[in-house]
């Protein structure tokens, strides 16, 4: 998808900022690296978006104009990395759409909990975790509301991928503290097992940091991913790509759910195209792999 021509370059696109900072051009640059690296669209809308969220990393490198900058993040990937992080949005909260994690809990806990009693291997991808609300919520449903039991469910072979683009959503995760006020969404019994709350903040319990691992991760690029899940949630991420895009991206879902698998995704997002024959609707945005 190309971003639209700007038929007035010389008209400054934000009010106060000249051209000569920042151009339709510098605009169309940045839309299409995006567009290109990670798979989200930028539309003439998000033009004030771009200049809010880029320019204090112009001032951090000292560039007077985004041209200069954009000159920089051509010959600096990490950078590059870090730009398209700043641009993704990480807007989420604690127990969101409710009924992806009551369908978890009465539907697929217990055959997760069955296979892993007989030592099998469980695997769980959070794809697009954002700071970390998602996966944690997911881990203290898994461990249930019976401390001692979920202190021996989370001593079995239980590993929670929880994966992002932005780097500093995945560092977010990893500190695993939040509003106590945040929390609240989730049921208290499972708070009280899974969490310590220390006044206005409350911290991820040890039991459930054993079970997730955090990486940064482009899902837009290669999966340095050997095994198969039983689960993978990857929601609210495809609102931002273009048709082909989305439809690429759940066909490599769906392959990398094992036979009876489920994928669940945003209220708003469908399963179409190759993915399609691969995977069932059984549930609002919840997906089984045939097997």
């Amino acid at each position: 998808m190309q971003s639209q021509t700007i038929t007035n370059p010389s008209e400054p696109l934000i009010p106060g900022v000249s051209p000569q900072v920042y151009s339709a051009s510098d605009f169309q640059s940045v839309a299409q690296l995006v567009r290109q690296k990670a798979g989200i669209v930028l539309s003439e809308g998000k033009k004030m978006l771009v200049y809010s969220r880029l320019a204090p990393l112009l001032r951090k490198h000292q560039c007077a104009t985004f041209r200069d900058y954009l000159e920089l993040i051509n010959v600096d990937a990490e950078l590059s990395t870090r730009t398209i992080a700043a641009l993704t949005t990480n807007h989420t909260y604690f127990n969101r759409e409710s009924h992806h994690y009551d369908h978890f809990a009465s539907e697929v806990r217990p055959n997760l909990l069955a296979a892993a009693s007989k030592g099998d291997p469980v695997r769980i991808w959070s794809a697009g975790c954002s700071s970390g609300q998602e996966v944690w919520t997911l881990m203290m449903v898994l461990l249930g509301e019976q401390k001692q039991t979920g202190r021996k469910i989370a001593g079995q072979n239980i590993v929670a991928l929880a994966s992002d683009l932005a780097d500093h959503a995945v560092k977010a995760g990893i500190r695993a503290s939040y509003e106590t006020e945040d929390m609240k969404a989730v049921p208290e019994v499972l708070r009280r097992n899974w969490c310590r709350e220390e006044g206005r903040a409350t911290e991820v319990g040890p039991e459930l940091r054993t079970l997730v691992r955090f990486r940064q991760l482009n899902l837009l690029g290669q999966w340095p991913i050997r095994n198969l899940f039983d689960v993978i949630f990857c929601r609210n991420v495809m609102i931002y790509f273009d048709h082909e895009t989305k439809e690429e991206l759940v066909w490599r879902l769906a392959n990398q759910l094992k036979p009876g698998g489920h994928l669940y995704i945003g209220h708003s997002e469908r399963v179409s195209g190759r993915a399609s024959a691969l995977l069932d609707l059984i549930g609002p945005t919840i997906y089984r792999r045939r097997d």
